[in-house]
């Protein structure tokens, strides 16, 4: 499923990244370019990398 429309990042781009170390969502921005034009994303963002560090919501 597609978490930023903008610039086409899934939620497996971002499973994949948190796979090379990414761990934040500015280290997500910088990888994926994620919440870097409308920001309306990053909500959802910071669920799915929350769930893929195991950290709770």
């Amino acid at each position: 499923m597609y978490v930023c429309i903008c610039h086409a990042v899934t939620e497996k781009d971002i499973q994949k990244a948190v796979g090379n170390g990414v761990s934040s969502i500015a280290k997500l921005s910088e990888v994926t370019m994620l919440g870097t034009h409308c920001g309306c994303c990053t909500q959802h963002a910071h669920q799915v990398l929350n769930q893929c560090t195991n950290k709770p919501v």
